[in-house]
């Protein structure tokens, strides 16, 4: 029997140069990208914010309006509008919030002694006795994980207001600048492959623009919604309830049932199981609309995701990035997909070319 042919392959020294110089640059890139993971993530949220804002713009432009001044007044409008909602709301509800922590201790009291919806806890569970020994032994700070140094949370505050400050600004700038900073680009590419650019550039812009426009339109309208309804049941934190149940309702699959079961709570603690069971009914029926009537209206048409992509979109989003991750899996994941249509459709014109 003849023994198998030995195959040498000749490696050249410039490909092995060639192959250690690129991962060195990757390696550097995941490292600066490490490092900077905040500015990156204000301005991930500026070209959110910029491409939401962007078809008002356009709009006016076309009108008989310069870039400048339809940017401009599209974020001075976008500015007031978030200013009016803010001087409207956030009195209420930090009213109702103060209102609810000063109402904890009576809630506390009755758990002690064993009255009120939650009394059971404590005749069964020893639940009040329980959470004493963790206080004595780990400290308030240890259960609730709060044990970081008061600086830490100066510090996040802080930087939390800088981030809102550097995103307004850089939402603006690139509503200014975009265009002419995306044709700046595009001009650098060859001709051939400019079309396909173009073509992949705008399936992002929409899939982005059109996800943040209608989850938001969704968000408000839960919020608005819910708000009525806690009015309806006689809840005194119907103004904060229904803003937490807007914010929360950003957070696509998940935030609308963490909300139902914090209002439900809250509504069950504060007056009795019928209105919170009333409450429960209209979360399930609010969830099932918006499901199979909002959210396809807005996934299905903009974003062009199906709900098992949506969902692993999200689970992968939020367990990499937490809310974050959740927040902005679903437009991420549809501009993934908006390039690998592009690509595919590529590789077919070239095989029909070669056929």
């Amino acid at each position: 029997m003849a023994a198998p042919e030995v195959r040498v392959v000749t490696v050249r020294p410039r490909t092995v140069l060639t192959v250690l110089g690129l991962a060195v640059l990757v390696g550097l890139g995941l490292v600066l990208v490490y490092l900077a993971w905040r500015v990156l993530t204000w301005i991930l949220i500026a070209a959110v914010l910029a491409a939401a804002l962007n078809p008002a713009v356009e709009a006016i432009e076309r009108r008989g309006l310069g870039r400048g001044a339809a940017a401009s007044i599209v974020f001075a409008t976008a500015l007031l509008v978030v200013s009016a909602i803010g001087y409207l709301v956030i009195p209420p509800v930090v009213t109702q919030v103060t209102d609810f922590v000063n109402a904890v201790p009576g809630f506390i009291d009755d758990l002690t002694a064993g009255r009120g919806p939650f009394g059971w806890l404590q005749e069964r569970y020893q639940i009040v006795d329980r959470v004493r020994e963790a206080i004595r032994e780990q400290g308030v700070g240890g259960i609730l994980g709060l044990g970081g140094p008061v600086l830490d949370v100066v510090r996040s505050v802080v930087t939390a207001v800088v981030g809102v400050i550097t995103v307004i600004f850089l939402t603006y700038f690139m509503l200014l600048e975009g265009p002419r900073t995306i044709d700046r680009l595009l001009g650098l590419l060859p001709e051939a492959t400019r079309p396909r650019w173009e073509r992949v550039g705008w399936g992002i812009y929409r899939t982005i623009s059109g996800y943040v426009t209608g989850n938001l339109l969704i968000s408000v309208i839960a919020g608005v919604l819910a708000t009525i309804l806690l009015f309806a049941v006689g809840s005194e934190y119907a103004i904060a309830l229904g803003v937490l149940v807007a914010v929360l309702d950003l957070v696509p699959l998940a935030g609308a049932t963490i909300a139902a079961i914090v209002v439900t709570t809250v509504v069950f603690i504060e007056t009795d199981w019928i209105r919170a069971l009333v409450v429960v009914a209209f979360f399930v029926a609010y969830q099932q609309f918006e499901n199979h009537v909002l959210q396809p209206l807005v996934y299905g048409r903009t974003v062009e995701l199906s709900p098992l992509v949506v969902l692993c979109a999200v689970l992968i989003g939020a367990q990499l990035a937490g809310i974050f991750g959740a927040l902005f899996a679903i437009p991420i994941a549809g501009s993934v997909i908006a390039v690998v249509r592009e690509v595919l459709a590529y590789r077919r014109e070239t095989a029909g070319e070669r056929a």
